[in-house]
């Protein structure tokens, strides 16, 4: 129904597009005659118009990690012990011995096609020497591997490493953000924190302080550390930053006040159940919604519930130091300011701004008088221990992993390694996002054969793709990329700039009079698509896969893709292996070929002409529903 959906609505408003003619074998297409970008959006309309559904992706072996075992290859076999030793994985290993891996299926891959489905799931792309690291290691030791290894430069290191002392203006939300997604060796660990960035929502559009992009460096580089820790540690990193706390008012939030009628500020307590952690409404331990007996949702909390938690989120401020204020001098300014030492570390508590009033919440009782720092730790103990956070959470990751529509049995496999990573340990996020990946219903063919299964490609998750894939890179080293949310002129998106605490979309969004919305399933993406931002999405690709941004200072290199520029069809099976993992069918790539064919690129082509070819071939790659659905 994705599928459909993009081919039956949205994707066919790019540049007015028309079906595609019978195809004649004595006939040229006119379009094919245009200057090489009005190739590109020609034949871009026409893909979207014709739209897809891909090939790729051989069968998956028979062998569980836990042994021997049988399926149908759809997401339901289950495995059998045998005996079979479980593979090495470092501190993943403990996960091989829970009842969900006895039922994977897909150990390894098969293909390069196989390893780039999963490396597109996993992280952004996809290189053929990750391909081979995969095929080489199977699934769970390479995600052991890659969890393992020792963290790259964060950033808010990185921004130290700027001269803010000559001009502030090097401090760049977008460059910091923009710069780790694309750069940073862990990408496994960069893409989860993209995932949980639309989770623990603190859109930079709305931080202020004096040292704001600091702050949301280190908020990112929480999210980034959240991907190898306990849930636990991460919803308190989250709740005590000072990005959250400038968000959703904890900065400064103090108790009650009879006489002047002051109460707690509520909202991060409302947001933290309703958005991070147990939900709108009570889950089975499979995610699917409780009901009474006239079949309406049973809420999860109540106003009451509300307040009550409102009050152990009282008394924390920022914690600067009194020898670290008035040290810094803004570039150009007369005054003084703080250092930046305190947007690294958690915000403290001052116990006579804490209300010590008693608090009682979905069960849980805190004591009047009880302390801050314990009052905080029962309250989070509860809201991670409780029954819809596990099902809650993990439903939110697989959907911006793998697919929009997860079945009720991969929600409640995935949230029973949330429960217990196999090692006796709850929330262990690492297992958690490894369960998404190595799911049946992830790693099965199945997938791709179903227009139910899978999700739309976030518009971020595309740019950093096809950064990392053709090489982009800042050769000023400052990375001014900017601010792409604009759906007209630009990406229609951009990290840690969420329009409200909401996210981007709400993960129950269901397009509406569509085929999705007739068969009761959701497309979260869908919120963002429209006729504008589609089109918007074309021109500005056809804007930077040359240009690219600063003056050319961050541009893509295409080296692999130059040494293939004298062959359309080696350079088409290339994108296609990357981008899509060969989900463009034999039809879509043959198109594309054909519209790379003029004008003719030879040796001694220039190398505009040369770098014409390329980058069209890129954009009606990334312009395809076959790419833009990704299974």
């Amino acid at each position: 129904m994705i599928d459909e959906d993009i081919e039956g609505g949205h994707a066919v408003a790019v540049a007015g597009a028309q079906p595609p003619e019978p195809a004649r074998a004595d006939a040229q297409a006119p379009s094919r005659r245009l200057a090489p970008f009005g190739i590109t959006l020609t034949a871009a309309a026409v893909l979207a118009a014709c739209g897809g559904g891909g090939g790729g992706g051989g069968g998956g072996g028979l062998l569980g990690l836990g042994g021997s075992g049988s399926g149908s290859g759809t997401g339901t076999g289950t495995g059998s012990g045998s005996g079979t030793s479980a593979p090495a994985a470092g501190s993943l290993t403990p996960l091989a011995e829970t009842p969900t891996a006895a039922t994977y299926l897909y150990p390894e891959a098969k293909s390069d096609a196989e390893a780039a489905r999963f490396l597109l799931q996993a992280q952004f792309s996809a290189s053929p020497e990750e391909i081979a690291a995969v095929r080489a290691k199977g699934y769970l030791p390479w995600l052991g591997e890659q969890f393992d290894a020792p963290a790259g430069q964060r950033a808010w290191a990185w921004l130290e490493t700027l001269p803010y002392a000559t001009t502030s203006n090097t401090l760049d939300l977008d460059a910091m953000v923009w710069k780790q997604l694309i750069t940073a060796p862990d990408a496994l660990r960069q893409r989860v924190a993209l995932a949980f960035s639309e989770i623990f929502v603190v859109s930079g559009n709305d931080i202020g302080s004096n040292w704001p992009v600091h702050m949301m460096a280190q908020y990112w580089d929480v999210l980034v550390a959240g991907a190898t820790t306990n849930f636990r540690k991460l919803i308190e990193d989250i709740t005590l930053n000072p990005a959250m706390g400038f968000y959703l008012n904890t900065k400064g939030n103090q108790k009650e006040n009879a006489s002047t009628g002051r109460q707690p500020d509520e909202n991060y307590a409302r947001e933290v159940m309703q958005l991070m952690t147990i939900g709108l409404v009570q889950l089975n331990a499979d995610g699917s919604v409780k009901t009474d007996g006239a079949g309406k949702p049973l809420d999860s909390y109540t106003q009451d519930d509300v307040t009550n938690l409102a009050r152990v989120f009282t008394g924390y401020d920022l914690d600067i130091k009194t020898a670290e204020r008035n040290t810094v001098t803004p570039p150009g300014a007369s005054y003084t300011i703080e250092s930046n030492a305190w947007t690294q570390r958690p915000m403290a508590l001052t116990a006579s701004r804490h209300s010590t009033l008693a608090a009682t919440f979905l069960g849980t009782a805190i004591p009047a008088g009880t302390p801050g720092d314990q009052a905080l730790k029962t309250a989070l103990d509860a809201l991670v221990a409780h029954p819809n956070t596990a099902p809650f959470v993990s439903r939110q990751l697989i959907q911006r992993l793998v697919t929009s529509n997860p079945s009720p049995a991969y929600v409640k496999r995935v949230a029973d390694v949330f429960a217990n990573n196999g090692a006796g340990v709850r929330g262990d996020m690492k297992s958690v996002i490894a369960a998404i990946l190595l799911d049946n219903e992830a790693r099965s063919p199945a997938g791709l054969a179903s227009a139910d299964f899978g999700h739309v490609r976030e518009p971020m998750v595309r740019f950093v793709q096809w950064a990392r894939t053709c090489g982009v890179a800042s050769a000023a080293g400052t990375w001014r990329i900017g601010n792409l949310s604009d759906p007209s002129s630009r990406l229609g998106q951009s990290p840690l700039r969420s329009p409200s605490v909401f996210n981007f979309y709400r993960p129950g969004y269901v397009p509406p009079s569509t085929a999705i919305a007739a068969k009761g399933m959701v497309a979260p993406e869908f919120q963002i698509v429209t006729e504008t931002s589609v089109g918007g999405y074309i021109n500005f690709l056809g804007g930077i896969l040359q240009n690219g941004f600063n003056s050319k200072d961050v541009v893509a290199a295409y080296a692999s893709e130059k040494a293939l520029v004298l062959d359309p069809v080696a350079l088409v099976d290339r994108l296609a292996l990357l981008f899509t993992a060969n989900q463009l069918s034999a039809a879509t790539k043959a198109l594309i070929v054909d519209a790379l064919s003029e004008p003719a690129v030879t040796a001694t082509s220039t190398d505009v002409v040369k770098l014409n070819r390329i980058t069209a071939a890129v954009m009606l790659v990334m312009a395809c529903p076959e790419y833009l659905v990704q299974k």
